[in-house]
């Protein structure tokens, strides 16, 4: 329904075209204005005055015109150089409006009925208008090397009159407080930024396709390497603490057999300076007493839990041969972002078309004060024969801005609410319905009973033709509560934004507190909509039984979700980490020339940063592609796993349909219980 108003009433061309004082697009193909893209100001100095910001207007005429003024010239200038050489009335006439042919028309008719500019200025395009083409000198402001210019009205302006009205202009335009000179720095910056990209971008690819290897090498090698990197950093973690006691107790040592080691932390009080508490001995006995507690708390947790820190191990590498044989779901993440660059253009076609809905107002504008309607609304079709001519002789009705006053343009926002709802809603279920069909895939793998013989043909294919067909509903309603949600969360940012410079504490302490309830609200819903789209593929309930089933059989297992999700998390955190950074550190070397066999390689560059950062951060985003996969295998074959565990006894008429490597767990779990 948004997308059919915004069809309807909408018109993307008042974003994409500037509109010129008669309503008409710059630029627009099969129109009179089509090689005339760019908007000129007849006085640009007019734009200065701050009246601009309240009213919307630029109260100047503003004509298309094909290309901007190159020189200073004034009308007068012209009128007098006309009698010697019409070349200049020729070049002049183009920024004039169109059909006027009368270089002797008297200047101050000229100038009240807006027929041509008083005056031009040296300008450059930019945002699709003519802006003066302003260039620092020495920390001095000039256009065309010079500082001051005629207004062709008799006066002598200074060329930071033209900034001023140049800043309320771009303000008008981008809806913000940018001036033009930033503008302008941004475009220039955005100019050799993109230079750096046409003459380095064969060797991102390159580093990007690195990564993509890594990271597949990365996940096929866990089933070797996951059990003893694992241990290897958790008996890391309690080696450098040993080490911190034995450090914090020799400084204690040290520190005590001095005359003054009776001085407390209470007896200095409170001081900006860290480095005063760690000359006391009580500073350093904090320390070792705390970190003698961590260490205890680590041991006694590994004791007790390393059975479950083995089953995690276990599965992991269990997933890593899961992704081995079913190596087509590694490709699936391309579909996700297929859809969701889908989801973002319809997202942002619509978007624009409601944000173009308005219609054309129309204002009178007078160029001189004096005028009792100056500024309201009329009609450019009945503007001749109305009262406003005879009262104000040389007003205008020129186009102002869109907008309107309609039911259909009050409730614009409250559709752009619902457009981003809707999107918020695609986006979640396209998500969704990635996690299900992987979530099937994997379920596959683990329930043959001989692997990998059992596993049915085309498993990612057929699971997603499972979701498609049977779980759609199951998909959008969890989708929609968590989209719900998330715009919930969307306008509390809104708002707190809104009351920053506001003095009610109280309010402002309220709006964090629902910020940081929702944030944990939503955080809840992925995880319990994750597990319920596993339970969906594996059985075929519908969402509500799914989740409810899911989360008792998670509660029952509690110890063994939190060392799984915090081994899986920590492991998948080193691994992107370790992607990015390696290949990061060879594109640091490469792009600034340190590895001598392709020295000669290196494209010059202005920001060698800029390709680095992008190899980097691509890096980043490819690891987190592929290891979202796996996290999705490891999270499915774990509910498979407990489910198993539920089910069966391992007997001939239920056997368990884990690997070897979890039975022999799960075997001597058993007999030491027996035992006991």
């Amino acid at each position: 329904f948004t997308l059919l108003l915004a069809w309807i009433h909408g018109d993307p061309r008042k974003v994409i075209y500037p509109t010129d004082s008669y309503g008409q697009f710059c630029g627009q193909p099969g129109t009179p204005n089509e090689n005339k893209a760019i908007l000129f100001y007849f006085n640009i100095l007019q734009c200065a005055n701050p009246a601009v910001l309240i009213n919307l207007q630029c109260p100047t005429t503003q004509l298309c015109t094909s290309k901007c003024p190159d020189r200073f010239a004034t009308y007068i200038d012209m009128q007098y150089n006309y009698r010697y050489n019409r070349s200049y009335w020729e070049y002049y006439r183009q920024f004039c409006k169109p059909g006027f042919d009368n270089p002797r028309k008297s200047v101050s008719q000229v100038l009240r009925d807006e027929d041509c500019p008083s005056m031009i200025v040296p300008s450059r395009p930019f945002l699709q208008r003519c802006f003066p083409d302003f260039i620092t000198r020495n920390g001095t402001l000039t256009v065309a090397n010079k500082t001051d210019f005629k207004d062709g009205l008799g006066k002598t302006r200074s060329v930071t009159d033209l900034r001023d009205a140049a800043n309320q202009v771009t303000t008008i335009q981008q809806g913000g407080d940018s001036g033009i000179n930033s503008l302008l720095d941004t475009k220039e910056w955005g100019v050799k930024i993109f230079e750096d990209y046409a003459s380095s971008w064969y060797w991102i690819l390159t580093g990007l396709v690195i990564a993509m290897v890594v990271s597949l090498a990365f996940i096929l090698l866990l089933r070797f390497i996951a059990g003893v990197l694992l241990w290897i950093i958790i008996f890391g973690v309690i080696a450098v603490i040993g080490y911190g006691i034995f450090h914090c107790y020799w400084e204690f040592s040290t520190l005590r057999s001095k005359p003054d080691a009776g001085i407390t932390i209470y007896d200095i009080g409170f001081q900006t300076d860290f480095r005063v508490y760690l000359q006391l001995s009580q500073t350093w006995l904090i320390f070792m007493i705390s970190l003698c507690v961590i260490e205890v708390i680590i041991i006694l947790v590994l004791i007790f839990l390393r059975n479950r820190i083995r089953i995690a191990i276990a599965l992991l590498k269990e997933g890593s041969k899961a992704i081995g044989f079913i190596m087509s779901t590694l490709l699936y993440p391309i579909i996700t972002f297929l859809l969701l660059a889908i989801c973002i253009t319809y997202w942002a076609v619509t978007a624009i078309f409601l944000a173009s809905s308005g219609n054309a107002v129309y204002k009178v504008m007078f160029t001189q004060s004096g005028c009792v309607y100056s500024n309201l609304t009329c009609d450019p079709e009945t503007f001749d024969q109305s009262d406003v001519t005879k009262v104000c002789p040389g007003a205008q009705c020129t186009f102002a801005f869109y907008g309107g006053e309609s039911l259909y343009h009050r409730y614009i926002f409250i559709l752009q609410l619902c457009n981003l709802l809707v999107f918020l809603w695609l986006v979640n279920f396209i998500i969704a319905l990635g996690q299900c069909t992987l979530a099937g895939a994997f379920a596959s793998y683990y329930w043959a009973l001989k692997k990998p013989a059992d596993i049915p043909p085309w498993p990612l294919f057929s699971s997603f033709s499972r979701a498609i067909r049977y779980h759609t509903g199951s998909l959008a309603l969890g989708s929609l509560i968590l989209a719900v949600v998330q715009v919930i969360r969307i306008i509390l940012e809104y708002l707190h934004h809104k009351l920053k410079g506001a003095e009610n504490s109280f309010a402002q302490f309220l709006l964090c507190c629902l910020k940081c309830c929702f944030w944990c609200l939503e955080n809840f819903i992925k995880f319990m909509n994750r597990n319920a789209y596993i339970m969906i593929a594996i059985y075929g309930k519908n969402f509500c039984s799914s989740a409810r089933e899911a989360f008792f059989l998670l509660m029952r297992n509690v110890l063994r979700v939190a060392v799984l999700d915090r081994v899986t998390d920590f492991l998948l955190f080193l691994g992107k980490v370790l992607v990015a950074g390696s290949v990061g550190v060879l594109a640091f070397f490469f792009f600034t020339c340190k590895i001598p066999i392709i020295q000669q390689e290196v494209p010059s560059l202005n920001y060698y940063w800029i390709p680095l950062l992008t190899v980097i951060f691509g890096s980043y985003l490819i690891a987190h592609g592929f290891f979202s996969t796996y996290a999705m295998c490891v999270d499915t074959l774990f509910l498979c796993f407990l489910l198993d565990l539920e089910k069966n006894d391992g007997s001939t008429s239920r056997p368990f349909y884990m690997t070897r490597s979890l039975r022999k767990i799960l075997n001597k779990k058993k007999n030491r219980r027996k035992e006991k």
